[in-house]
């Protein structure tokens, strides 16, 4: 097996951190990844899936609606108006601690969307969302963070999510547009991968750095599932993301909410025409 360079991860100060909150923070910066489950009610999750079925259905009438991931996948953005859910997800006291432990306090969401791997889907390439940025290359730290929901319970052939832990401090030595790994690598994450079966009203949060992909569906069923985008400050995922809030919205927004939002506020939501397209995703099936 082929030698990989690593970044020497730098954890956060914890000493003023609650003991749960710390806890995801140490995972997050030793696995990649963490959770927590039961979060919601299931009864949540059944409005979530709701949710995602209504916007993705007319995401799928118009051009640029949904971008492909692979073979019966899409990923769609929405706007936080169509999830309604989204402040109880985003003001969970969790997720606000662990946002502000990792991120800092001035964290910002930037992205609320779904992906979908319908009935057929394939095995993706292993993969990162993004390429690694400077900030963690020189000095070891986390500056975004993904909160995965799954809005259906998540069985063995419903192609279920497979990540390989540790994997976010793997430095990207010939990764192909700095996020793809070279094939010679897949027997490394094939070791360490787990595969994740969350329930309704589980939620976990992960680095996109950590290597990961999407398996096979080999069901009958899609499984939705809600990624809710973090950054700390200067990361720069907002540009590749066009959610926005009504200014009715905005103002029913707690204080403690609305100053994480760096997105436009607007009269009227117009549909979002997707750009974070991910072209190693787009072109075919592992």
């Amino acid at each position: 097996m082929n030698t990989v360079r690593r970044v020497t991860p730098q954890l956060p100060d914890l000493g003023r951190v609650d003991p749960d909150t710390a806890s995801t923070v140490s995972a997050l910066y030793r696995q990649g990844v963490d959770a927590r489950k039961g979060l919601f009610p299931a009864e949540w999750a059944d409005e979530l899936r709701e949710d995602i079925e209504t916007a993705y259905a007319e995401a799928l009438t118009r051009p640029g609606g949904a971008v492909g991931r692979g073979t019966n996948r899409h990923y769609v953005e929405m706007h936080p108006e169509q999830m309604r859910g989204w402040l109880d997800l985003v003001d969970h006291p969790w997720v606000r601690s662990v946002c502000h432990a990792t991120l800092g306090p001035d964290y910002q969401f930037v992205e609320v969307g779904f992906d979908v791997p319908n009935p057929g889907a394939k095995d993706q390439p292993w993969h990162r969302d993004f390429p690694m940025p400077d900030e963690t290359i020189q000095h070891g730290r986390l500056t975004s963070l993904a909160f995965n929901v799954t809005a259906v319970d998540t069985e063995q052939d419903m192609g279920p999510f497979e990540i390989a832990p540790t994997t976010q401090w793997d430095l990207p030595d010939g990764f192909e547009h700095e996020m793809f790994p070279a094939a010679e690598l897949y027997p490394r994450f094939a070791e360490l991968a787990v595969r994740k079966f969350p329930r309704r009203g589980d939620v976990s949060v992960r680095s996109a750095l950590t290597i990961h992909r999407g398996t096979a569906n080999t069901s009958s069923r899609a499984r939705p599932v809600l990624v809710l985008g973090v950054d700390a400050p200067g990361a720069g995922n907002a540009e590749h993301h066009d959610m926005a809030v009504t200014r009715e919205f905005y103002d029913s927004l707690p204080e403690r909410v609305r100053r994480h939002l760096a997105c436009p506020i607007v009269d009227r939501l117009t549909p979002i025409t997707q750009k974070h397209s991910i072209e190693g995703l787009m072109m075919g099936d592992a």
